[in-house]
């Protein structure tokens, strides 16, 4: 059984694309393409799924339901919530919460309707392992990413962070919203547009789920123009460089259960 490596736009994944060993595209209904192969040792499928929550959930089951997968990771950017959190981190989602579901007052806010939960959990096994590989990756930040491109986005050394993802259907570029934000759901990190619609889906098929980010913005007014540049320059080879020192981690412990 492969694992699933999902992201939002092409860019973010470009670079594990490339570098598949025995590639076999395969386009599905739904207008995805499905590139199955080795990676870094690891027998996995790579798609980008198009944003938003729709677009990854429906992504998510079709790795699911056709291609059996056993695990799903989702890489990519997203916006800062938080202080402590800047342009060039990483943050490993141990929770994920959809911060524009609200069904009330027939439900609690952000709480799924018949699934009695707001949050779902990042797999433990996953989360380790994308923190590891995280922390791998800035030790060798200098092979992935050119001087210029680490000065332009001021990114020294980056950290690797573990917390609460915020996901929903909106490019936040607000700084009163991002703040409102933080007040609604205190502690969160970050805000992006697919990982907790991928973590409900791997929730109610009993799949484990993994998501990691990295910050392309401040989720504020600035945000458009941060992103557009960073996602261009720089996520793809985060993404390719965390996954590089990951997946071979994640394949040995997924094998261990």
């Amino acid at each position: 059984m492969p694992i699933g490596i999902m992201s939002a736009i092409p860019e973010e994944n470009r670079r594990l694309v490339e570098a598949l060993e025995g590639p076999e595209d395969v386009v599905i209904d739904g207008m995805r393409e499905y590139h199955s192969g080795t990676l870094f040792g690891e027998p996995v499928v790579l798609v980008f799924s198009r944003c938003g929550k729709v677009a990854a959930a429906t992504t998510a089951t079709a790795l699911i339901s056709r291609f059996d997968v056993r695990s799903i990771v989702f890489t990519g950017v997203a916006g800062s919530l938080s202080s402590d959190v800047r342009v060039g981190d990483i943050v490993v989602a141990d929770r994920l919460v959809q911060h524009d579901m609200d069904a009330s007052p027939l439900f609690d806010a952000f709480e799924i309707p018949l699934l009695h939960r707001s949050y779902f959990d990042g797999d433990r096994g996953l989360t380790r392992a994308l923190i590891a590989g995280g922390e791998a990756f800035v030790g060798d930040l200098a092979s992935h990413v050119t001087p210029d491109d680490l000065a332009q986005f001021a990114i020294g050394t980056p950290r690797v962070s573990r917390g609460l993802v915020l996901s929903g259907d909106q490019f936040v570029t607000d700084r009163a919203y991002a703040r409102s934000l933080c007040e609604r759901l205190p502690g969160a990190l970050c805000v992006e547009m697919e990982g907790a619609a991928v973590a409900q889906v791997c929730f109610e098929y009993g799949r484990p789920c993994g998501v990691v980010r990295v910050i392309s913005d401040a989720a504020d007014e600035t945000a458009a123009f941060d992103f557009t540049a960073f996602v261009d320059r720089v996520a793809t080879h985060f993404s390719y460089g965390i996954l590089e020192h990951a997946l071979p981690i994640i394949g040995g412990a997924l094998r261990a259960r």
